[in-house]
């Protein structure tokens, strides 16, 4: 008899992301900025120590330590991981079980659902208000009359950019017996963060990243925060040595420049505010064209008349950004690139009207 996948996984369709090759590359959230030279000196000085023949702590501890001292919380409440998305894993691997329900919202990070349904969760995704925020009152009556066991989302939101203040979430977070695990990847550049408050709750996650504001998506580097109960649980349902020595060498040299890291999110927030401004200029310029939501991220969400259109003209203009149905979603990148996409997006509107 030939071996055949199971139900669970023959459902499930891999990421992909964009594939070919792009002049600019506006399309992963991804930081237009490289390290600064004193963070590639302290990551050559740190590497140049590492023992590779042994495995690496499995606690991260010096790690967590750099990362808790930036975030302002203990160390004891940090959990390394091998990026976000290992956390998300082993966090609904670890405290839901098959059958339990899971809470998300859309639009949203699409790797909820995904590892939900690994999980043999049922995911239920609430749909967002027309302004893209989240009624958050009505989300936890949900979560309460479905008895779901966890919830989840990101803030500011991926791909909105939208920004929830913490006020709102910590209501939420008071009124349900769920998990919330609270998706902070962006944070940096919204600065309402629930990392440090996490002692305060008994249901409460935060999950931080080192991809974005620090530029350092290439290592694969993401935090857990959460009280000792949690941390503890999260600890244990982790593989043992989950973020490898170079990793976590390079994780210590980045959290040594802290200022570096807040003058990379000056720039950064920057280049985002200047792609806002002349996305605006061209809706208002051009009616009809672009309707650009208030961005808290690192990137602008804009719906877009005849978006798949605009999208394809950006391409072979070798210009890539992101499509979500009717709406885009730009990174802010350098300040030629951010021009040469408005301009490639004034050209498509003009020369077709």
């Amino acid at each position: 008899m030939p071996y055949e996948l199971n139900d669970k996984i023959k459902s499930i369709d891999p990421y992909e992301p964009e594939p070919g090759s792009y002049r600019v590359r506006l399309d992963a959230n991804e930081s237009f900025l490289p390290p600064s030279d004193k963070v590639r000196e302290a990551i050559r000085t740190a590497v140049d120590t590492i023992h590779f023949k042994r495995y690496p702590d499995p606690l991260a501890a010096e790690l967590c330590a750099a990362a808790a001292a930036y975030y302002g919380v203990n160390a004891a409440n940090v959990t390394a991981g091998n990026g976000s998305d290992e956390l998300i894993s082993v966090i609904f691997n670890a405290f839901v079980q098959k059958g339990d329900k899971i809470v998300t919202f859309a639009p949203d990070f699409s790797m909820y659902p995904f590892y939900g349904r690994l999980a043999e969760c049922p995911v239920l995704t609430l749909p967002k208000r027309q302004d893209f925020n989240i009624d958050l009152a009505a989300a936890a009556d949900t979560v309460n009359s479905e008895n779901a066991g966890l919830v989840i989302f990101s803030n500011p939101c991926n791909p909105t950019s939208v920004g929830i203040p913490s006020g709102e979430i910590v209501r939420l977070i008071q009124s349900v017996r769920a998990l919330v695990v609270l998706d902070e990847a962006y944070m940096d550049f919204y600065g309402d963060s629930l990392t440090a408050r996490v002692e305060e709750f008994d249901n409460l996650i935060v999950l931080r990243t080192v991809s974005k504001a620090m530029g350092m998506a290439g290592i694969r580097l993401g935090f857990a925060v959460a009280n000792p109960a949690l941390t503890a649980a999260i600890r244990a349902a982790k593989s043992p040595y989950n973020v490898n020595a170079v990793t976590q060498a390079i994780g210590r040299a980045v959290f040594s420049d802290t200022d570096g890291i807040r003058h990379a999110v000056t720039l950064i927030k920057a280049s985002r505010d200047m792609l806002l401004g002349e996305l605006n200029r061209i809706s208002k310029e051009i009616p009809g064209s672009l309707k650009p939501v208030a961005a808290d991220a690192n990137f602008v969400y804009t719906q877009a008349e005849e978006a798949e259109c605009l999208f394809e003209a950006l391409k072979k203009s070798g210009i890539i950004v992101r499509r979500f149905g009717n709406c885009l979603r730009i990174t802010a990148g350098r300040n030629l690139e951010n021009v040469e996409l408005i301009n490639a997006v004034e050209r498509f509107y003009t020369s077709n009207r």
